[in-house]
């Protein structure tokens, strides 16, 4: 496992150099205790996983809790957690790289809060990769104290037929990634 920093890399190849296929980014969180409106502690904060597609810098398609697949079959959003209780990963997207549309060269993770917390709220958020065994291949943790109501986590960047995930960990003012997409285009 490899413990990514923003700004660093991983190309996504196994042992013997072959492009790995199916993959699941899990995302997790805990919500502090004066989570809520008005530090009232009432409302459990809702983060949300997301995945968006980009083909040449353009916007393709998103898997999230309200279109839980792409078009292409190739990203699922494995369901909607809406508290981050409990131990573990709290949201999981599958992506099977060998199903990508060719013309997608860039697929960008998201947590953003349904409710519009602050991420200022949330303790231990991290997203991680792990493989078609189980075995975590990277993890980023957002070590940041993120005032926005979003991050752009992490993306995946084809090369070929190679795939590279490379962490961001940037915070973006989204409560779901369909409210602008144009505030994604930086990250592509």
């Amino acid at each position: 496992m490899t413990q990514l920093s923003a700004g660093e890399s991983l190309t996504l190849a196994d042992a013997s150099g072959k492009p790995l296929g199916r993959l699941r980014m899990a995302v997790g969180w805990e919500h502090t205790h004066t989570a809520g409106f008005a530090g009232s502690g009432s409302a459990p904060v809702d983060l949300d996983a997301s995945a968006v597609q980009f083909a040449g810098g353009q916007f393709f398609d998103v898997a999230f809790f309200n279109n839980l697949a792409t078009r292409d079959g190739s990203v699922e959003h494995l369901g909607d957690n809406t508290t981050g209780k409990g131990e573990g990963d709290d949201e999981l997207i599958s992506v099977d790289l060998t199903k990508v549309y060719a013309k997608v060269d860039t697929i960008l993770f998201l947590v953003t809060s349904y409710q519009g917390h602050s991420l200022e709220y949330v303790r231990n958020a991290y997203c991680r990769l792990i493989d078609e065994e189980d075995a975590e291949l990277a993890r980023f943790t957002l070590t940041l104290q993120i005032r926005e109501t979003g991050a752009v986590m992490a993306k995946l960047v084809r090369y070929g037929d190679e795939w590279q995930l490379q962490a961001i960990g940037s915070g973006i003012a989204l409560k779901t990634p369909t409210d602008s997409i144009e505030m994604l285009s930086p990250y592509v």
